[in-house]
């Protein structure tokens, strides 16, 4: 697919604006479609790289084999793909190593590329699992991902701050969840049955 020149995206903001019921000539919105192609650029900056690449050169596990490895309360922002509204919120990630290892950098680049890009929270919550299991075979997976989409209020705008969790637990992280109660916010019981 072939992308759209700066000038084509800066003239589809103008037209959005002009939808919206003001003026894109006026003085307070005449940059705006270029401040939305600069947002965007980094907003969708995950497409132009591979979230394999970002797990960088794994490392040999060693005498760490079988010990968990978690990322907890790592901040994201993504974009619904049905209403290109944002949601955002935090990310755990969890793996038990098998043979290799990478670095917490390397989880933190993995879910930003993976959430730049327009998403669903579930599907997103799948990938990142499937990267891992991917890159580094770990003994298990566990992704958990909480987050608050503004679409919601766009729909329903006396609802409240609701917030959408979702899980993934794979291999030995499923077994060993209930061992773990702080991994999933307290609620061992939900990341046990795999449903939250």
């Amino acid at each position: 697919m072939k992308r759209p020149a700066r000038t084509e995206v800066e003239a589809a903001v103008r037209t959005l604006i002009a939808h919206a019921g003001d003026d894109p000539a006026r003085p307070g919105l005449a940059e705006t479609p270029s401040r939305v192609v600069d947002a965007f650029t980094t907003a969708f900056s995950g497409y132009g790289r591979d979230p394999r690449a970002a797990l960088g050169a794994p490392l040999p596990a060693g005498r760490a084999a079988g010990q968990l490895v978690v990322l907890r309360d790592l901040p994201f922002l993504s974009y619904c793909e049905h209403h290109l509204a944002p949601f955002f919120g935090t990310a755990t990630v969890a793996f038990e190593a098998a043979e290799l290892l990478v670095g917490i950098g390397h989880l933190a680049d993995l879910v930003t590329v993976l959430a730049r890009r327009l998403q669903l929270q579930e599907r997103l919550t799948e990938e990142i699992a499937d990267v891992l299991a991917r890159v580094l075979a770990p003994r298990g997976i566990a992704v958990l991902l909480d987050a608050t989409h503004t679409c919601l209020h766009l729909h329903h705008p006396r609802a409240g701050p609701g917030r959408l969790r979702t899980l993934h637990l794979s291999g030995s992280l499923r077994e060993r969840a209930a061992s773990f109660p702080a991994l999933f916010g307290g609620d061992a019981g939900a990341a046990q049955s795999g449903s939250v």
